[in-house]
């Protein structure tokens, strides 16, 4: 059998099948145990405050330069963790597969989560198996449980921002949304950009030792615009950010400006956006740019007790403002 069937979602032979010979074989771990309805996690690798975060995943087209939606799932819910100052240790997943949907397509994309899965050190300990009718999907969703754990004593969040922090970008943004974008060559446009889709834990862990730093978010939907806007929101100030000090690459800008998008509103899968003490913010950039994952951070921007919104300083001396993203630029990506 070459495709998945509504046979492969009803509980029976084919269903254990598709469980044993695809999941279970590329996702094997101790903990993973398919005959039982729950599994248990050693107590004592859960010291320190547990954190749990959950996500769903939908990406048309399920492949992508750069990743895929098996390797997005696992870095979006362990960078979810990672932000908040977590480890990630565990995860559940969900798979909802449409009828129809090619076996071959399925394994590439779960070969791809057990090593994305690997090299982010989690194990998947638990999951759930369902098939629907074809036209009811778009050939797989992927929903995840993630739990970390995080030091009791690191405090982290937007009630820590004061005026004056700087911000930081830890590389390029706007390659995932393009990347996805020109994978689905609706609009006749070629290009070799690469999704940023990566586990951020790296970035993440080299600042915690930084007692300036204040606060981390990963940019996905909505992209780093929208992680502005949500600062400003949250804390009650302004925010100054430079557009000539912003990291975006140049086939991302030349398919932004051929297309209308705008790059700061696209989504990233392997970026941090951090508030950082502006007497550290010098620091926090040499270790980000010590590391491959970090080699392109850059300082954008400020908090701002004189600003009332989120202030775009631009390259030519003008400003704008950047307004909270009401339409969805690039539907399905992420």
């Amino acid at each position: 059998m070459s495709h998945i069937t509504l046979a492969h979602g009803n509980g029976g032979r084919f269903m254990r099948e598709l469980i044993e010979d695809v999941f279970a074989r590329h996702l094997k771990n101790p903990l993973l145990d398919i005959k039982a309805d729950a599994t248990t996690l050693p107590a004592d690798s859960l010291n320190g405050d547990i954190m749990i975060t959950t996500d769903g995943f939908t990406v048309q087209p399920l492949e992508f330069p750069g990743g895929d939606i098996g390797s997005l799932a696992i870095h979006g819910t362990v960078n979810d963790l990672s932000v908040a100052g977590a480890k990630a240790k565990y995860l559940s997943l969900n798979v909802i597969i449409e009828e129809g949907l090619e076996l071959a397509v399925l394994e590439r994309i779960v070969v791809s989560l057990g090593k994305a899965a690997v090299e982010a050190g989690v194990h998947i300990v638990a999951g759930d198996t369902k098939v629907v009718p074809r036209g009811e999907g778009s050939g797989v969703y992927l929903a995840t449980t993630g739990i970390g754990i995080k030091d009791p004593t690191l405090d982290l969040g937007m009630h820590r921002i004061q005026t004056g922090d700087a911000i930081l970008v830890s590389g390029p943004v706007g390659d995932h949304g393009i990347a996805v974008m020109l994978a689905r060559e609706q609009f006749g446009l070629k290009g070799d950009i690469q999704s940023d889709n990566a586990n951020v834990y790296p970035l993440t862990q080299s600042l915690l030792h930084l007692h300036g730093l204040r606060f981390m978010r990963d940019p996905t939907r909505g992209g780093l615009a929208t992680v502005l806007n949500e600062i400003h929101t949250c804390s009650g100030f302004g925010i100054r950010a430079h557009e000539s000090s912003i990291p975006i690459r140049e086939p991302v800008v030349s398919v932004c400006e051929i297309l209308g998008y705008n790059p700061l509103y696209l989504a990233c899968e392997g970026r941090v956006v951090t508030v950082i003490d502006n007497a550290q913010a010098g620091q926090a950039l040499g270790i980000w740019r010590s590391l491959e994952q970090g080699k392109d951070a850059a300082i954008i921007g400020h908090v701002s007790s004189s600003d009332s919104r989120v202030i775009l300083q631009t390259e030519l001396g003008g400003e704008r403002y950047l307004e909270e993203l009401e339409d969805d630029p690039l539907p399905r990506i992420c």
